[in-house]
């Protein structure tokens, strides 16, 4: 759907919202590609109060379990600390999806090693890969 290149010590959360401006879901019949997806399902990296509120602006369901810190912070408001966040654990079971694509792209040692040391080249690779995977992708192996 998307791909975000980014440094390696660069965070997780904040390259969220531009890899959400990235994406492009095909429709089934005519008509333009959607550029909102259903759902967002992340893990404990995603889950800062304000990654939660720019999805909930823009209408998209967010699954991701609470932090500790947060679940600390928000138990010492009392009362004023709110309802935690609902994190269905059914939907979150579907999210072993992308670290086992994760596992597979490792499988290409290119990837694995950074042979590439430019970013561009990189990502050439990433997307061969990810288009050779999806080629080979069985169809009983998707939730």
């Amino acid at each position: 759907m998307a791909i975000l290149l980014t440094a390696g010590q660069a965070g997780d959360n904040p390259q969220l919202l531009p890899l959400l401006e990235e994406v492009s879901v095909a429709r089934v019949g005519p008509g333009r590609p959607r550029q909102r997806p259903d759902r967002v399902i992340a893990d404990k990296a995603y889950s800062h109060p304000s990654t939660r509120q720019a999805l909930r602006r823009r209408h998209i369901a967010f699954t991701s379990p609470e932090r500790s810190d947060q679940i600390a912070r928000r138990k010492a408001k009392g009362a004023a600390g709110g309802r935690p966040p609902v994190c269905d654990p059914a939907i979150y079971a579907g999210r072993n999806v992308v670290e086992r694509c994760f596992a597979r792209l490792k499988q290409f040692r290119a990837l694995a090693t950074r042979y590439a040391k430019r970013a561009a080249y990189y990502r050439a690779l990433l997307l061969i890969a990810a288009t050779v995977l999806w080629l080979r992708e069985d169809p009983q192996d998707t939730p």
